[in-house]
């Protein structure tokens, strides 16, 4: 078998595992994590996104698709978009790391940011990773909503998540890629559902219209 008969049969294998997978993460999981940002985005709170290697890239693209790409294109005025904040930023990361230890970087700045009504939404695929864990408790303390999108079988997050998605599936790749897809369609949906809400806040109002009698 040639290089490419053998890179071939790879896309097939790869991209039939992710379908396979894609096809059996639990909507109503992903619709009650879009119903609960939906409102803490009407309520004018703040999503805190963290992850670790590529989680952390995943964080970061949906914080940005959140609070950007649900103004429209090009932004809507009459939209607000969601406020988030990530947390996988350099300088505080290295700052928390350096000083205290890897394990605070995420539960440090929310011990400082984060307050009720706000919701903490954690990537990781094993469930497991000590700063994930202690991101999730410090949350508990704040008050704030937790979220988390998993691997199989979800760690020592599942339980302490108020709402997950777990992708039923254990390789790296394949969860990250799902997870990233789930991020999309969240950004979408409070995308549409904030500019329905714009919409009925500006449509004018139907009504009789009375009519002033001369005399």
């Amino acid at each position: 078998m040639s290089r490419s008969d053998t890179a071939r049969r790879r896309v097939r294998t790869y991209t039939a595992r992710l379908r396979a997978c894609l096809g059996a993460v639990s909507a109503h999981e992903i619709a009650a994590v879009a119903d609960r940002l939906h409102r803490v985005a009407r309520a004018g709170g703040t999503v805190f996104l963290a992850g670790n290697g590529g989680s952390a890239a995943t964080a970061a693209h949906v914080a940005l698709d959140l609070s950007k790409s649900t103004r429209g294109r090009p932004p809507r005025p009459d939209v607000r978009g969601v406020r988030t904040v990530t947390l996988c930023e350099p300088a505080t990361m290295t700052a928390w790391g350096n000083d205290h230890g890897y394990e605070s970087v995420f539960a440090g700045p929310l011990a400082t940011l984060a307050q009720p009504g706000d919701v903490v939404l954690l990537f990781s695929v094993s469930g497991n990773s000590p700063n994930i864990v202690a991101a999730a408790r410090e949350a508990q303390e704040a008050g704030a909503t937790v979220i988390a999108l998993l691997g199989h079988p979800g760690g020592e997050v599942r339980g302490l998540a108020d709402l997950t998605v777990v992708v039923p599936n254990s390789e790296y790749e394949v969860v990250e890629d799902v997870h990233l897809t789930i991020g999309h369609i969240l950004a979408i949906h409070l995308r549409d559902a904030l500019r329905g809400a714009a919409g009925r806040r500006t449509a004018p109002r139907r009504g009789r219209t009375r009519t002033r009698r001369r005399g």
